[in-house]
């Protein structure tokens, strides 16, 4: 169960959304949630553009892969909230300045707004040379290659399973081209079934594979996240 760390000693009034005319019942469910959930008000309140931000700050708050002067590479980075949660904890502003500063590339399909200290990228991450690319611009490999993407909804639940694991697993492909050795792959998928072969091929390439689901991930949601690490090399056990 989550806890609100917000106006502690305060007691939260639940906020009750009324029906309007032209609006469905799911619609207004979805209202009532996001105005009642306690990471969206931390979100509004810490400048963070969205709840999901609070997902990969748990995520690495457990397996420390966002150090100081790590490069890291987020895939379909939109809103950007994890961008910003990166550049902080990497130093790539360079705020630390007794500590190694990192970059953070941000790749998405769509323009994104600006964030302070990381580069933002329009490039389609399954086209071909992407991976040479990323390269380029880092300047090197990533030590971090990290997604929260997922496909577009079609309603139907095992429909949407397949087409995340297959966006997961092509982020992974490219995370196996541009890691360094030691290096970390981080993604969201949504349990299901089909994500078995993907747990196969992170565990030919990576030391360790984890599955996690932290707490800023709704409790209804079947999402998960996969975090691999200690990446062998592109030439490691299994790779083809």
């Amino acid at each position: 169960m989550v806890k609100n760390t917000s106006g502690r000693g305060q007691r939260d009034l639940k906020v009750k959304v009324k029906s309007a005319r032209g609006r469905k019942l799911s619609s207004t469910r979805w209202l009532e949630r996001q105005l009642n959930d306690p990471y969206v008000r931390r979100a509004r309140t810490e400048g963070y553009r969205g709840r999901a931000a609070y997902k990969i700050l748990e995520l690495d708050d457990k397996y420390r892969f966002l150090v100081p002067g790590a490069r890291v590479v987020d895939l379909g980075c939109a809103p950007g909230g994890w961008c910003q949660v990166a550049v902080k904890r990497v130093n790539a502003l360079g705020e630390r300045a007794d500590k190694p500063v990192g970059r953070v590339l941000g790749i998405d399909l769509q323009e994104v707004e600006p964030v302070a200290g990381a580069e933002i990228h329009r490039l389609d991450f399954l086209e071909e040379g992407a991976d040479d690319k990323v390269k380029a611009w880092l300047g090197g490999r990533a030590d971090v290659v990290m997604s929260d993407m997922a496909a577009a909804s079609s309603g139907h639940k095992q429909t949407d399973h397949l087409r995340i694991v297959a966006l997961c697993e092509a982020a992974a492909e490219l995370a196996f081209d541009v890691l360094e050795e030691g290096g970390t792959f981080v993604a969201k998928v949504l349990a299901g079934g089909a994500e078995i072969g993907l747990q196969t091929l992170l565990k030919q390439n990576f030391a360790k594979v984890a599955n996690i689901k932290p707490p800023a991930s709704r409790s209804d949601s079947s999402e998960k996240f996969v975090v691999a690490t200690g990446f062998r090399g592109r030439g490691g056990a299994g790779v083809a």
